[in-house]
């Protein structure tokens, strides 16, 4: 099935149902969901409607979070804070810098977010969203609008990620004045200087937003120095309400210098110290996005989204164990040459979508149907000999690369989803999505005779499954259910051997499985705002690696579950009370999510079986048994305070759950810890604005992440206290 035949079937189906629509004597209208609330009850975090812009939603587990009314720090893209009122989020905090996210939900691991489906204003951003689907670029917050994230049954309209959806919207330019312009300025710890410049205009169907970000830091630890910079532009051109067409470019570039892991006995004597000072990371991206879209009625639109993005990830540094010193070269009186690796990621997709509302036996039904064609390369060379220097240099100094490899994706998808309106309080959703993918590689892993490596080429074709309900229990709240499969292809990283000894499997498969939810969310007279959820996820042929002849050999190892609940409430104190109600806004909310992720099944190629290897029963590693946050905001006319605590509990490094760490502090247990932040907001003079906070507030000495290569090896430490102000003007 080629894609080709997929556009020209959505074609057909869209002539066919205007004609229908042409003939039909009952006119279906759609009316605007109208969302009562109270002011009372700051809307920081919201659910989707039924039908968001082109997508379905009914029955999904989603949240919206409204950037703007967060009192967090946006400065640094705090993930603890911007996440906060999602359940569930686990978060690596290794890099103080902001410049990347990494987060994930039900016990996956949190690397660069890469079992979401990362996105910008619907694009993908992430390096290859199958081969090396590791996001390696974030938006500021400050930039951004709000972010949604939908849970794993995301994967039937946007991808088969297990993770679901994690979308981040930029910012627009003004609707209801003709032009716009934001100013925010902010210093802080450790030599933290951030600038946020962004302007708006609006005149006759033109329009125009366009932001510039800088900012700068010493860092929290000692090498940890960083700058960056990010700009984007929107133009968008709407001549009638039914049509518009807008093009958009994002651009960014940094230099970050990264510490390196410690050993645990390291960390509990100085977390801050670094052993590392000639280590660098750079990753200069660009995203072009061209959309354009029609509305042939009330019922009835189309959308058309070309997308292409040009980027590297490049790192040069000392990357062997913290015991190897970074020292001078007696020989030479230099230092020894750094290993100096780089990426190159060029990529072009396209998605269409088709959104219609139409009737069945009098009943309204919305239908959502879309194709996606995408081309992925990826051009890795590594091992090289980088200089002798300490600055950012990313050219080889003699000799060639010890690792050239080239990889290509093509993926061809379709969906289909569809509300069935069964009466006024019940919808049932089923969907389907079929993805064709093809991967090819071919280079050299070693530039020894046996490091060649031989053409490889992979095919396949899954078809995947979903249904949803969502059932109005009040007029404020309602019942929610869904099922969605998932997939994940067998990436780059795990078909490349990491050493000529190193061997794969041959009948290495993809990992499946499926996600599963049943919730109840709403309101309660707009004095409580509540979702809680029980969820289920499966995750089969799981790839890790076992030793096998004393080398590595990297296999499917089994089968994990993760289930548990997160759940999710806020409370107005003074809504009850209207005498407290002259006294401001006081909410006070929790977050929390009990996670069981532990291996069901172990597929033990080895055949020693021997208990004290089996993961049967073992922890999923990096997932923590709960994740705990609780807050309390408090707002008088255009004053807003915010306390906000998180706890977290262990978590292991690996799937043995070995608790004992070793000497490199690579593998053992991630101990459970609690941080709080608190921050604050004004506004005067209708247009200026000042904000601060500290977070860390209790100065908590505290790790997430074990890494067991870059950018450790070993610990790498969460920031201590830190405090932050800033003067911002709104125009």
């Amino acid at each position: 099935m080629r894609i080709p035949n997929i556009i020209s079937s959505l074609v057909c189906f869209s002539v066919f149902n205007l004609n229908a629509q042409k003939t039909d004597t009952l006119k279906v209208t759609t009316l605007p969901l109208v969302e009562i609330s109270s002011i009372q009850i700051p809307k920081q975090v919201y659910r989707m409607s039924e039908v968001n812009e082109m997508n379905i939603m009914a029955g999904k587990k989603n949240e919206v979070i409204n950037i703007s009314s967060l009192d967090a720090d946006l400065t640094i893209n705090n993930a603890r804070q911007l996440f906060s009122k999602v359940p569930g989020v686990s978060i690596w905090e290794n890099d103080g810098s902001g410049i990347q996210t990494s987060i994930a939900t039900r016990g996956l691991n949190p690397n660069r977010s890469w079992e979401f489906n990362v996105r910008q204003n619907g694009v993908d951003i992430s390096s290859d969203v199958f081969g090396y689907p590791e996001a390696y670029f974030t938006p500021p917050a400050e930039a951004v609008q709000k972010i949604e994230i939908v849970r794993g049954a995301a994967s039937l309209q946007f991808g088969p990620q297990f993770g679901g959806l994690l979308n981040y919207v930029i910012k627009k330019a003004p609707t209801d004045k003709p032009a716009s312009f934001e100013s925010r300025q902010t210093i802080g710890a450790y030599g933290l200087v951030n600038s946020y410049y962004a302007l708006g205009l609006n005149k006759k169907g033109f329009s125009l937003f366009t932001y510039f970000h800088n900012r700068s830091a010493d860092g929290w630890r000692e090498n940890s120095k960083y700058h960056i910079n990010t700009g984007y532009i929107s133009l968008r051109y709407a001549p009638s309400p039914k049509f518009y067409v807008e093009a958009q470019y994002t651009k960014m570039n940094y230099e970050s210098q990264q510490p390196g892991g410690l050993t645990d006995s390291l960390f509990k004597d100085n977390a801050r110290q670094s052993f590392r000072a000639r280590n660098w990371m750079s990753t200069p991206w660009n995203i072009i996005n061209l959309e354009t879209g029609y509305s042939f009625n009330t019922n009835t639109k189309i959308q058309l989204k070309i997308f292409a993005l040009e980027a590297e990830r490049n790192s040069i540094g000392n990357l062997g164990n913290i015991f190897i010193q970074d020292t001078i070269n007696a020989a030479t009186n230099n230092f020894n040459n750094r290993q100096l690796d780089r990426d190159r990621y060029s990529n072009l997709g396209a998605e269409l979508r088709f959104l219609s509302n139409w009737k069945l036996f009098n009943k309204s039904n919305t239908l959502a149907i879309g194709a996606r064609l995408f081309r992925g390369n990826t051009f890795r060379r590594a091992n090289g000999k980088g200089s002798i220097g300490s600055d950012l240099d990313l050219n080889l100094a003699f000799g060639t690369w010890g690792r050239n490899m080239f990889f290509q994706t093509l993926n061809q998808a379709a969906f289909a989803e569809n509300i069935f309106r069964i009466s006024p309080k019940l919808t049932i959703t089923p969907g389907i999505r079929l993805e064709i993918l093809e991967a090819k590689s071919e280079g050299y892993i070693n530039t020894s005779s046996t490091g060649q490596t031989i053409p490889q080429q992979r095919k396949r074709s899954v078809i995947l499954a979903g249904i949803g309900a969502e059932l109005k229990a009040t007029k404020s709240t309602n019942i929610y259910t869904n099922f969605s499969q998932g997939f994940r292809p067998v990436t780059f990283s795990e078909i490349t051997p990491s050493a000529t000894t190193d061997t794969i499997d041959p009948n290495l498969k993809d990992a499946s499985g499926y996600n599963a939810d049943l919730g109840y969310r709403g309101d309660f007279q707009n004095f409580i705002h509540f979702d809680a959820s029980l969820f289920y996820l499966y995750y089969n042929n799981r790839i890790g690696n076992l030793v096998r002849n004393g080398n590595q050999f990297r296999t499917n190892i089994g089968t994990s579950v993760s289930k548990g609940a997160e759940i999710y409430a806020e409370l107005n104190l003074f809504q009850p009370f209207k005498n407290l109600r002259k006294m401001g806004n006081l909410g006070v909310f929790a977050s929390l999510s009990f996670i069981d992720a532990t291996y069901t099944r172990w597929d033990d190629p080895t055949k020693i079986n021997d208990p004290a290897k089996t993961i049967v029963k073992r922890r999923v590693e990096n997932a923590p048994q709960y994740i705990h946050r609780f807050g309390a905001n408090y707002s008088y006319k255009r004053f807003s305070v915010s306390y906000q605590i998180n706890s977290v509990g262990t978590a292991y490094a690996d799937a043995i759950n070995t608790e004992k760490p070793n000497p490199n502090g690579t593998i053992g247990i991630i101990p459970a810890y609690v941080v709080s932040d608190i921050s604050f907001s004004c506004t005067f003079l209708k247009y200026y604005r000042v904000n601060g906070g500290i977070n860390n507030l209790n100065n908590t000495q505290y790790f997430t992440r074990r890494a067991g290569g870059y950018p450790g090896p070993g610990i790498l430490p969460g920031m201590g206290r830190t405090w932050f102000l800033g003067f911002g003007v709104s125009i």
